[in-house]
């Protein structure tokens, strides 16, 4: 398993693409937490993030392409676009993802949404 920031948020994004959902649990520390940037808890331990990845891992055209990485110190700072199945269509989203990641695994994650364009 990688450790540094970089290398992890790495191994998340290419489990994700490949819809590996252990692989991208391996990422993330068992007490991990995600958010709604600057807002409400979404998930909390491997038990709520899990379900959370698997339902999403059921869109057939599920696909994350990164635009832009930023690292500072053990905070890693992704905006992507996502490919999605909307229940109005395929479409994509921007995702801003601020990362957290300490011994090797991702302990915090935020995330900021934005419109979803059919």
């Amino acid at each position: 398993m990688p450790t540094s920031p970089l290398a992890v948020v790495q191994a998340q994004l290419d489990a994700f693409n490949a819809r590996d959902l252990d692989a991208l649990m391996a990422t993330y520390a068992p007490d991990a937490r995600q958010f709604a940037l600057h807002g409400d808890l979404l998930a909390a331990g491997h038990d709520q993030i899990r379900p959370r990845y698997a339902q999403r891992f059921q869109e057939p055209d599920l696909h994350a392409r990164l635009l832009s990485r930023t690292v500072l110190g053990n905070f890693v700072t992704d905006l992507e676009i996502v490919t999605r199945n909307f229940p109005e269509g395929k479409g994509t989203v921007e995702m801003l993802c601020v990362y957290e990641v300490v011994d090797g695994r991702i302990v915090r994650a935020s995330f900021a949404t934005g419109e979803a364009r059919i």
